[in-house]
């Protein structure tokens, strides 16, 4: 058994700490925040994800897992201080580090026994050595130190299976035997570990997200193309996934990305290139054709209506992906954002986001359910394919609609269907432009 720190009871923070104790250490995950750590000491979780909840109470219960606000309380015994703080998009699509810079500053002046310590928010490359030039400049004299770089590779809504059953675990660092001491975690989850230098860990982590954002954009590229040319793109999709060298993986066109990783790290290396000196098209249009998603879908209703002002347009979804309450960079931010500026009125239904959106959207009507939501409604859009919509009684869904029209941004109905049901139907990339 060892004994881990955790900084952030975030996503990644919670998660992790949480899913070491199930493997069976001791682990303190802390927050700054002493109201969320009260609410985790009762039993409240912070965030909805499948499965964490019995997890934690599990854990907390048998005492591996316990939470605190108190720097000098968590590293008391810890051997290993993983920081997992929130690292979002600054003015310019960098990364703000200032809750790493404070993590790092607050360990420094505590720590009384040497520490290995992990960065598993993602960082900028470069910042495992920043982090242990603060360390170095405020640690008290004589308290060795190593930094590994460890990124993280959870999706929400399966960010617990995700951690116990892992693709790859990436360490980086300038000291081996720190790197293996970390890998030791690990090893009950019997998988691949790729053990590099500290940028190196960092880059890979940002070449991953890249590289997924712009499978879903050049899907999205394809199916703007697939509706002028009357191709069907779900089946263009399935016919390149067939091939061993491209998988199916990340290939379902619709709304583009959003969450807390794709929109913040795809922006974040671009930035790192542009003031290196390189020039980024490649991620520039990968940002822009996302961005082009959501306005297709405002676009398109428009033309079906004549224009949106005083029009009642229902979102079914407003979290950013299924199986999550999720709704930071969320395509809904941004449908709601431009169906209001044409002079619409919105009512949503998002199965566990709606308190998140209160909170951010006040100006729509927040509905009970999805029939709720067609209740006169002119038009409707389905923003994140929570299965739940999959199995909506769609004949209760048009007579209760002014306008039975329907925009499936997720593609999650087959056009035909539709058509029979009295829908005047648009998908993403289904080939009705013809």
């Amino acid at each position: 058994m060892k004994s881990i720190c955790v900084i952030g009871a975030g996503y990644v923070g919670l998660v992790t700490g949480t899913c070491f104790a199930d493997l069976g250490n001791d682990v303190v995950i802390l927050d700054i925040d002493a109201a969320k750590v009260e609410r985790l000491k009762n039993g409240l979780m912070p965030i909805y994800e499948p499965g964490l909840e019995e997890l934690v109470r599990r854990n907390a219960t048998s005492g591996r897992l316990s939470f605190t606000a108190s720097y000098e309380e968590a590293l008391a015994e810890a051997e290993f201080v993983f920081i997992a703080v929130d690292t979002p998009s600054g003015m310019e699509g960098e990364a703000d580090l200032k809750s790493v810079r404070a993590a790092a500053s607050a360990i420094a002046a505590v720590m009384d026994h040497p520490l290995i310590i992990v960065n598993k928010s993602t960082v900028p490359i470069g910042t495992g050595d920043w982090v242990a030039d603060i360390i170095n400049r405020h640690r008290h004299d004589g308290v060795d130190f190593w930094v590994v770089s460890n990124p993280e590779f959870l999706r929400e809504g399966s960010a617990v299976h995700d951690f116990l059953n892992p693709d790859r675990v990436v360490l980086g660092s300038l000291n081996r035997e720190a790197a293996e001491k970390v890998a030791q975690l690990y090893l009950p989850l019997r998988a691949p570990i790729i053990v590099t230098d500290l940028r190196t860990a960092e880059m890979i982590k940002y070449a991953s997200n890249a590289f997924l954002a712009s499978r879903i954009s050049f899907i999205n590229e394809i199916a703007a193309i697939c509706e002028r040319l009357g191709a069907d793109v779900k089946e263009v999709a399935a016919g390149m996934g067939y091939d061993r060298r491209i998988g199916p993986a990340f290939l379902d066109a619709g709304l583009g990305f959003g969450g807390s990783c794709f929109p913040k790290d795809v922006r974040a290396l671009a930035h790192m290139a542009a003031i290196h000196g390189c020039h980024p098209q490649l991620l520039r249009a990968v940002l822009e054709i996302n961005a082009d998603q959501r306005r297709s879908v405002v676009q398109k209703l428009r033309d079906l209506l004549g224009g949106l002002d005083e029009r009642t347009v229902g979102l079914l979804g407003l979290a950013f992906k299924p199986n999550t309450d999720d709704m930071r960079e969320a395509p809904a931010l941004e449908l709601v954002h431009l169906l209001q500026h044409e002079g619409a009125r919105v009512r949503a239904y998002d199965p566990v986001a709606m308190d998140n959106a209160r909170r951010v959207l006040p100006d729509i009507v927040c509905c009970p359910d999805a029939y709720a939501v067609a209740e006169g409604a002119d038009a409707l859009i389905v923003a994140t394919e929570w299965n739940e919509f999959k199995h909506l009684d769609l004949a209760r869904i048009r007579d209760a609609m002014r306008h039975p029209i329907f925009v499936d941004g997720r593609n999650i109905y087959d056009p035909e269907r539709m058509a029979a049901l009295g829908f005047t139907y648009r998908g993403v990339g289904r080939g009705y432009g013809t």
